[in-house]
């Protein structure tokens, strides 16, 4: 029986234009290399500066809220008029603090719809590389735009960045959709897809007499593939070549993937840490005024734009296959992709519904993304605002959330193995550190600790320890979450469902900014912010604690044989599920690479499978 994998990169290689080519390591360099462009925006950009410059450009234009007459004074350092500063943006009262929660709110929200949207293209056709190229340059264009940014325009600056952070996700999810690509092309991958000889050297069977020798190899076979296969129907030569099975190319995909992965966040980061201490240097030399903000994300959008033209030079287009029905051109043939993509949704949904570890995950994720984004501008906005604390102090904290990020990486696996805990233990034990920090902000509300005059976030000093916390956390949480979803995907649906998983993550964050910002106008003050946060961050525990992952795994396979009708996931699941199937096909009709004639006749053979199966 061939593989669905084979079938599937046999079905694959008939479409116009499919890239058959071996990746290279120029290729691999190319998709490193934008990594090492854009990751310098989120941590230097939306996690540091952004947030700084929207802050301090509102304040430059807004008035205390007791007395509209007198303006605001710094919020880098305490003075005598330290009131609730608000300012008015398009007639409505703003506090200069929730102006960049809600700028950043809008920005996700933007970025969702948008991910949404090019989904399709990015899995169809030739425009994925086009579109990486246009969304990256446009953001860093946009971050270089903030040069021009002054007092009298600082709602201009807004509006850069929801163009810059909309361009920045969707930059990504068409990076993260070369990923396997680059992977089931790779020689490692396409070495293990060959039929394997076995190394008579490593076994020892060379130093045997010959007689001995061959008994020993044949009895071998004969145990491994007794259950399927009769001993006297292979030939000599299947008794030394043996096909890999699916299993074992998925398991060497992933493993590449992963490390790949992990290249790729490591490079992403160490231009990072680079670019925010060059930023620190050049607030501390230029004295900290909104001019050197400025300076600083000129820097990290000409980073953004430069180093993007080694991933344009390197990274080959891969074109996926023709969508099909679309024949149009222009405008139709982009509305043709459009409409494709949201229906992709809506049915992935769909699938979704009927597998309640899927929809546990899901859940908790949603408020975990959330409160990852809600907390890191929060607190940087609260250090600002309530520690005032100078900018380039501000910056150092994300310097250490990178470092600690990056141990934090690496360091939970030990720790996961070495108490012998699951995936989703893993991540509890994280969301319990996480909790620490709201809960930590809450302890200024009590008295004895406010006598003190520290802890509980009374001094700017008490924010380093915090941000090793969340980037230990962040670490965790980062790779974790997506391994213990990619254990609850039924098999052959990767690609739909980890759409979804994007999707929950970009637009899960339009609703923490958006109840911070809320808040922050009503008190006029960021600490009450603290009690939304420590119950964000603590709701998705429950969710969690509840997912079963062999029941998760074993819904998944069930479906999975749902959606190709065939019985290679248990016994009887070929008659329990033959009522669904046709609805089963349907729903995944869009994700299916093979393309008319060619998609119907690979239906038509899995059918024939199945039916085989059956019988």
């Amino acid at each position: 029986m061939t593989s669905r994998s084979s079938d599937t990169d046999q079905s694959r290689s008939r479409y116009s234009g499919y890239d058959a080519r071996p990746t290279s390591g120029k290729e691999l360099l190319g998709w490193y290399m934008y990594a090492f462009a854009a990751e310098t925006y989120v941590i230097c950009g939306i996690a540091s500066f952004i947030p700084i410059l929207l802050e301090s450009l509102a304040r430059e234009n807004g008035v205390l809220l007791s007395d509209p007459s007198k303006p605001c004074g710094s919020s880098d350092s305490k003075t005598e008029d330290d009131g609730q500063c608000v300012v008015y943006v398009l007639g409505l009262e703003i506090n200069t603090a929730s102006f960049a929660m809600y700028t950043f709110s809008v920005s996700v929200l933007l970025q969702a719809l948008l991910v949404v949207s090019i989904s399709c293209a990015a899995d169809h056709g030739n425009y994925r590389k086009k579109l990486l190229l246009a969304f990256a340059w446009t953001g860093g264009l946009a971050v270089m735009s903030y040069i021009f940014i002054s007092k009298e325009t600082y709602i201009l600056g807004a509006v850069l960045t929801i163009i810059s952070n909309t361009s920045f996700g969707a930059s990504f999810v068409l990076l993260n959709s070369f990923l396997p690509l680059l992977v089931r092309n790779h020689p490692e991958v396409m070495a293990a897809r060959r039929p394997q000889t076995p190394d008579l050297a490593d076994s020892g069977l060379e130093s045997r007499p010959l007689d001995d020798s061959v008994s020993e190899l044949d009895r071998s076979v004969t145990s491994s593939t007794s259950a399927l296969l009769p001993d006297d129907a292979a030939g000599p030569g299947a008794r030394l070549k043996r096909t890999p099975t699916h299993e074992e190319i998925t398991s060497k995909e992933l493993q590449l993937s992963t490390r790949l992965s992990a290249q790729g966040i490591g490079t992403g980061y160490s231009a990072a840490l680079f670019v925010q201490c060059v930023s620190i240097g050049i607030l501390i030399v230029m004295k900290n005024t909104t001019w050197a903000q400025r300076v600083v994300l000129f820097f990290v959008g000409t980073w953004w734009s430069v180093f993007t033209v080694p991933a344009a030079l390197w990274l080959r287009p891969r074109p996926g296959p023709p969508l099909v029905g679309v024949g149009g051109k222009g405008g139709l043939s982009w509305l043709s992709y459009l409409t494709y993509s949201w229906r992709s949704l809506f049915r992935t949904v769909k699938l979704a519904r009927r597998l309640m570890d899927i929809m546990l995950f899901l859940a908790g994720w949603f408020l975990l993304s959330d409160a990852i984004a809600t907390t890191s501008s929060t607190a940087i906005l609260f250090a600002k605002t309530q520690l005032h604390m100078r900018p380039w102090a501000l910056g150092m904290i994300n310097v250490i959330v990178t470092l600690t990020g990056v141990v934090g990486a690496f360091g939970w696996s030990w720790v996961s193995r070495a108490l012998g805990i699951q995936a989703h233990q893993t991540i509890l034990v994280c969301i319990g550190l996480f909790e620490l920090i709201p809960l930590y902000g809450l302890m200024g509300y009590l008295p004895f600790i406010q006598s003190w005059g520290v802890m509980g976030l009374q001094q700017p000093w008490e924010m380093y320890p915090l941000a090793a916390i969340y980037g230990l956390v962040m670490g965790g949480l980062s790779s974790y979450c997506r391994s213990l979803y990619g254990e609850l995907i039924p098999p052959g649906s990767e690609a739909a469902f980890y759409a979804l998983y994007a999707i929950t993550d970009k637009g899960s964050s339009v609703f923490g900014p958006t109840i911070v910002g809320a808040i922050i106008d009503r008190t006029g003050s960021i600490r009450p912010a603290f009690w939304f946060l420590a119950a964000l961050v603590g709701l998705p525990a429950p969710l969690i604690w509840f997912i079963n992952v062999e029941r998760g795994r074993r819904e998944g396979e069930r479906l999975a044989a749902t959606i190709e009708g065939i019985d290679g996931f248990g016994g009887g699941a070929r008659e329990e599920e033959a009522q669904d199937e046709d609805e089963g096909r349907d729903m995944m009709g869009d994700y299916d690479d093979d393309g008319g004639e060619e998609g119907e006749a690979a239906t038509r053979r899995r059918s024939q499978v199945g039916d085989a199966g059956a019988a």
